[in-house]
């Protein structure tokens, strides 16, 4: 793994254009100007290139030099560390720790869901009530501050934006009660780096 990724002078973070947890990636790179070179690779195709640096297979994968790194949250804090400015966790450990769980929630409640309504079958339908459910009950918390529980962008909002991003195509329909969901999710996608982290799928999704 060493020998091949030693080789690579420029960061290299293998993505899928369709994927969201590739998508939160990007947008930690966009919204930290990181220059990277980007390389698109199918899911169900990762290619050598992968397997050789990620046993799993598994997108995304982050190479810097002699360091491989996997799965999204490990790549969003090893990038948040390495290039500190502008900062996307807050410095206080207890507040660090809060949005570590709130990236946990947003995983296990949220990305759950839609993990389970882009596979399709019988259980998208139930995914989908779920989800928006869920959602709805949250917007008084979306309401609450410019970003998610937070004054300032975080790695929180980095998962939840392509979440959202992802809905209407998905045919998840929020109803009135979730406006201040809408109005977060307008927030972001009219932010720079939530632009610049789209993916040409991502782009035609709207």
């Amino acid at each position: 793994m060493a020998s091949v990724s030693s080789k690579r002078s420029v960061m290299t973070l293998y993505s899928n254009g369709r994927c969201p947890y590739s998508h939160r990636v990007r947008m930690v790179l966009t919204e930290k100007n990181i220059t990277a070179d980007v390389v698109d690779v199918e899911t169900s195709r990762p290619g050598d290139d992968v397997m050789d640096l990620n046993p799993y297979g598994s997108l995304p994968t982050l190479v810097d030099r002699e360091l491989t790194l996997y799965e999204s949250n490990i790549i969003m804090e090893y990038l948040d560390e390495r290039f500190p400015h502008p900062p996307l966790l807050p410095v206080d450990p207890v507040a660090r720790a809060s949005a570590r769980l709130y990236r946990y929630r947003v995983d296990r409640d949220w990305l759950r869901l839609l993990d389970d309504i882009q596979a399709g079958g019988k259980g998208s339908t139930k995914a989908r009530k779920e989800l928006v459910e869920s959602l709805t009950a949250t917007a008084p918390v979306f309401g609450a501050k410019p970003f998610f529980m937070n004054d300032d962008l975080t790695l929180v909002d980095c998962c939840i934006a392509p979440l959202l991003w992802r809905l209407p195509a998905l045919g998840v329909e929020l109803p009135a009660q979730a406006r201040p969901v809408r109005e977060y999710g307008e927030r972001m996608f009219a932010r720079e780096g939530f632009r610049k982290s789209l993916s040409d799928y991502e782009k035609d999704l709207v």
